[in-house]
């Protein structure tokens, strides 16, 4: 048995890791969850600890999901694109972000929130069901899901054309 076998490393950390050291975007379409499979219903926590069952929002409208963090560049890149596609489409799409759990706490995401307010909801992914279950390669990973909650589009890094995406879902 190898070293490499008795480590390996966690794949969501590793992405990071690599996205970290590009500034070019990546792109996610062959990267985490199929486009075309059917979203995972996952529950992750809200900021003060209380159960979220983000099954409880697939199918019943489009959601844009953003897997998230606070010490993220790309997903600080991404935050204007992001709030104009809300603006944009809020009324008819489902918008949510996963704060990821690496690195940070759901009071650290707090603080964050009420230093710099968002119009979307943001829920906590404590042990890392939800970016296992969508395969989230990293932070600034979006996923689009059209009414049925089926996986339209997948997009990684600060630059993405997110209208293109959510026309996709409507």
């Amino acid at each position: 048995m190898t070293v490499r076998t008795l480590f390996r490393p966690p794949k969501l950390a590793l992405a990071l890791f690599s996205v970290a050291l590009t500034s070019t975007p990546v792109l996610a379409q062959d990267l985490g969850i199929e486009v075309g499979a059917q979203a995972p219903a996952v529950t992750v926590q809200s900021l003060d600890g209380k159960p979220v069952d983000l099954g409880s929002f697939i199918g019943k409208t489009p959601m844009l999901i953003e897997f998230w963090a606070t010490w993220c560049p790309n997903c600080k890149e991404l935050m204007p694109t992001l709030l104009d596609a809300e603006r944009k489409f809020g009324k008819r799409v489902k918008f949510v972000a996963l704060a990821v759990a690496i690195n940070q706490s759901p009071e650290r995401v707090r603080r964050w929130l009420a230093a710099n307010p968002m119009p979307h909801d943001t829920y906590y992914d404590a042990q890392g069901k939800a970016a296992g279950a969508f395969d989230a390669p990293a932070t600034s990973y979006v996923v689009v899901l059209d009414k049925t909650g089926r996986v339209v589009y997948t997009g990684l890094g600060g630059t993405q054309n997110l209208e293109a995406a959510l026309k996709k879902a409507l």
